[in-house]
């Protein structure tokens, strides 16, 4: 009965918007039922007031690939490259004292053109904070698969029409997300409160588009319960779940947290020093599933991940594409993907950060400007109009320093290079 329901949604969706072309994420509302995309849609066109998007946030769907998939080029990206001389040559200008904590990847792969791949510290490990995020949505659609592996249409279905309710996991965090009622019109934003409901794509959009920490635990949860229930997963309810994470020794949750979200990396060659999430992102997600094994993560793992989802590897060429559809920047953007030399491209983007002070003397401290921990991670793929097309991971922990103006100014300095 489960599957014969998902499936008439399925087909419902498919009958009604074939024919249609839509430009995602802004035009995405009939393809997902994400509201907030409505309300940018009706800006667009002029039939609601409010701030259009920049032109690089305008990019149909047709025009977002995969650029590696099913390629020569992407066939010899199994393993990293070495580094280009010339490219990591430019690099290295970039950072002069060896001593300092900018750790980075970058990789041209821009069609028509050799690879070219530089790195600076490419091992070094530093708390990922909301960079883990993909790691979660990577996790989402790995248990997607296995829920439907024969059809992505369905599982299309379930993320768009499977309503959940935000419950203590979704407190605190202090990042505001979009409400928007297509009937009325009415639009504002404010914290995640426990009995908010939104559509799993929703849930999934807020941990990525606003870095939402209560969406993010939302979702990995939702994948456990995936996990465990299978088949009769999409009739859950939220009690049931409840009941489920209640009962359950938190040492057996912990573990099965851990495998969600852990066994996509590993599957497209990622290790756990590269790259790993150890922890729920809120207190009241803690509250039910312990942390195991810490947080990690590189620029090398950072990059793996990129290369992977750019190859269709991540799960698989659907999943990959869905998931670069979400991390493309139509909210507003910030840090590395605000610097004006990449206003008009497409940014596929996430960033996180950690900041703890303590007192100092002649020190005063603020945002962005820890002098204890001062991490700052950015993940993006960046494509020009020009055909320029690069990855880039960079992950910082420079005390004292404004990381946030750190990566604005850095994500224009590695665009010149790049496009020299």
């Amino acid at each position: 009965m489960m599957k014969s329901k998902y499936l008439f949604l399925a087909l419902l969706f498919i009958s009604g918007h074939a024919a249609e072309t839509f430009a995602y994420p802004i035009d995405g509302y009939s393809l997902t039922g994400i509201r907030r995309l409505l309300r940018l849609e009706l800006i667009l066109k002029g039939e609601m007031q409010g701030t259009k998007s920049i032109p690089g946030a305008q990019k149909s769907i047709e025009d977002i690939k995969l650029h590696l998939h099913g390629t020569p080029k992407g066939d010899s990206l199994g393993f990293l490259p070495e580094p280009d001389p010339d490219l990591q040559k430019k690099l290295n200008t970039l950072f002069p004292n060896l001593h300092e904590s900018y750790s980075i990847t970058l990789l041209d792969i821009s069609p028509g053109k050799k690879i070219r791949y530089a790195k600076r510290q490419e091992e070094r490990g530093f708390q990922p904070g909301s960079v883990g995020k993909l790691a979660v949505i990577s996790g989402l659609f790995c248990e997607l698969e296995t829920l439907f592996p024969d059809s992505f249409e369905l599982r299309r279905a379930l993320l768009k029409n499977k309503m959940i309710k935000a419950g203590q996991w979704a407190v605190y965090d202090e990042h505001t997300v979009p409400f928007f009622d297509p009937e009325t019109k009415k639009f504002f934003k404010r914290q995640v409160q426990p009995g908010d409901v939104f559509s799993l794509y929703e849930w999934a959009d807020h941990a990525l588009s606003v870095s939402n920490n209560g969406a993010a635990s939302v979702v990995w949860r939702e994948a456990i319960l995936m996990r465990v229930f299978g088949k009769d997963y999409p009739d859950l309810t939220f009690e049931q779940g409840e009941a489920y994470f209640k009962k359950t020794p938190k040492s057996a949750l912990a573990d099965i947290a851990i495998s969600v979200v852990g066994d996509p990396l590993r599957a497209v060659g990622i290790t756990p020093d590269e790259w790993r999430l150890g922890q729920l992102f809120t207190r009241g997600g803690t509250s039910y599933i312990p942390g195991k094994g810490g947080s990690i993560g590189s620029p090398r793992g950072l990059m793996k991940w990129l290369v992977a989802l750019e190859r269709g590897d991540l799960v698989d060429p659907e999943s990959s594409l869905e998931i670069k559809r979400l991390m493309y920047m139509t909210d507003t953007r910030i840090r590395y993907a605000a610097n004006r030399d990449i206003r008009d491209a497409a940014v596929y983007f996430k960033s996180g950060s950690l900041y703890k002070c303590r007192q100092e003397e002649g020190y005063a401290c603020g945002k962005y400007k820890g002098n204890v921990e001062n991490f700052m991670n950015s993940v993006a793929i960046v494509e020009h109009g020009d055909s320029t097309v690069y990855l880039v991971a960079l992950m910082t922990n420079v005390l004292r320093r404004n990381s946030n103006t750190d990566h604005n100014l850095l994500a224009g300095k590695v665009d010149k290079l790049i496009r020299e």
